[in-house]
């Protein structure tokens, strides 16, 4: 019988491949990124609001509680702002190969909020990670800007998971994703009102568009956000960030897989994004290993 964490191990490699066929959404959906991105939160909250009125769960919080939920929510926004900016900018592979970085601010953030050391390994790994990263930018140095939109979007996904693993811990899911959600929709319609750009045609979508942010919105945003806060419960911020890691896998597969040539990078662009791969998942093996060693030394000590 598997206990709590390892379900929750498996439950959250389903999520990530879900997050992997993200990117082929967001290259499928024919809207720029900031519409693609308002649509599928106010949709995902829509589906989260039918799930609360048919558990007639309370949504009841403090005013602090929620004004933190509403500024998580601009956070995980602007995650994918940029994440489907860069898809949209350059390609798919690209977009992942820089987003899988995430697992390296995290250890760099973790420390900041969870109040321990930086690790020397961190560090050394994160230098081999920039390695990899200058010889994509050496190698397909006209995806230029795909390459600083990812990496922004790795960063804000690495400051999201770390803050909200804390808050994972003490509230539900269900309510915690529902605020966020609300959070991105409300600061981004206030953008979109101001800059006057709610219009018939902001409404206009190709039929494609609607079955693919159903699709979007239902089963990658709605149910891997809240099962992905869920997992939390169980497992470390680290631990999150580091199976993340496998969404470019998974993605680039895919993408090559649907899209063909268009996905075909050089061969320095797949040397640079092995390196960033096999380095977080060297990284996660060597934590695990100090990690139970310690533990065992602690043991005999006792």
């Amino acid at each position: 019988m598997l206990n709590d964490n390892s379900k929750s191990y498996l439950h959250l490699h389903l999520i990530v491949f879900i997050w992997g066929f993200t990117a082929i959404l967001g290259e499928l959906i024919s809207l720029d990124a900031l519409p693609l991105v308002w649509f599928r939160m106010i949709m995902a909250v829509g589906f989260i609001a039918i799930y609360f009125l048919f558990k007639r769960q309370s949504l009841f919080i403090s005013k602090k509680l929620l004004l933190l939920f509403l500024f998580l929510g601009l956070v995980i926004a602007m995650h994918w702002l940029t994440f489907f900016k860069a898809i949209k900018v350059s390609n798919v592979s690209v977009t992942l190969a820089c987003l899988s970085t995430g697992a390296f601010f995290t250890s760099f953030l973790e420390p900041i909020f969870y109040k321990r050391r930086i690790v020397w390994y961190e560090v050394l790994f994160g230098l081999v990670v920039v390695f990899g990263l200058y010889i994509i930018f050496n190698f397909e140095g006209d995806y230029y800007l795909g390459i600083v939109l990812a990496l922004t979007s790795a960063f804000l996904s690495a400051l999201f998971s770390v803050l909200n693993g804390k808050l994972a811990q003490k509230y539900d899911p269900t309510v915690i994703s529902f605020y966020e959600l609300s959070g991105g929709v409300l600061c981004f319609s206030i953008y979109l009102l101001l800059t006057n750009s709610f219009s018939a045609e902001f409404f206009t979508l190709q039929s494609s568009d609607w079955i693919y942010l159903i699709i979007l919105s239902s089963i990658c945003t709605a149910y891997a956000f809240i099962a992905s806060v869920k997992v939390m419960k169980f497992l470390s911020p680290y631990t999150v960030m580091l199976t993340i890691n496998l969404e470019p896998v998974y993605g680039i597969i895919l993408a090559l897989l649907i899209f063909k040539e268009k996905e075909q990078m050089s061969s320095g662009f797949y040397l640079g994004a092995v390196i960033i791969v096999v380095t977080v998942i060297l990284n996660g093996i060597v934590k695990y290993y100090l990690k139970r060693k310690a533990i065992a030394k602690k043991v005999n000590l006792q």
